[in-house]
């Protein structure tokens, strides 16, 4: 359901929202390690999540990538959408083009409610919310 973009994208912004802040900025070399992501890789991600405001950055020697709080209180459904775009959690499940509500494929009355259940979960839970649970230990991320 999730891409591996997406994937990588939601465990790289995790790890600024807990390591950074808009005094401690963090680089790509160090978050590439810590979530086991190729550092170019993660910086075509973190550049796109820039451009959307989900992230922030600064250039120079004292630059990186942070999140503040504005970032923080995002929906992570932001962060899927940037990189996924929003069709993603919605598209046929059996990459049928024609499959919506009145021709549903074999799948979609099984599997619909459920995406539609995610998908309103994501747009709840923010970038802090999920931040929290990992420092809380009740969620685990390598970091």
């Amino acid at each position: 359901m999730l891409s591996n973009s997406s994937k990588y994208a939601i465990k790289a912004v995790l790890y600024l929202a807990i390591n950074s802040n808009e005094e401690k900025k963090v680089t790509v070399k160090d978050i590439s390690t810590p979530i086991n992501v190729p550092q170019a890789y993660i910086a075509k991600l973190l550049q796109e999540l820039v451009k959307a405001d989900i992230i922030s950055s600064t250039r120079g020697p004292k630059g990186g990538f942070y999140l503040n709080e504005v970032n923080k209180n995002q929906p992570v459904i932001n962060i899927l959408n940037v990189i996924d775009g929003e069709k993603r959690l919605t598209s046929c499940m059996l990459s049928l083009e024609k499959c919506k509500e009145e021709k549903p494929c074999p799948l979609h009355n099984i599997l619909s409610p459920s995406r539609k259940k995610i998908t309103h979960l994501l747009h709840l839970k923010s970038i802090k919310d999920l931040a929290t649970e990992v420092q809380l230990g009740n969620a685990f991320l390598p970091l």
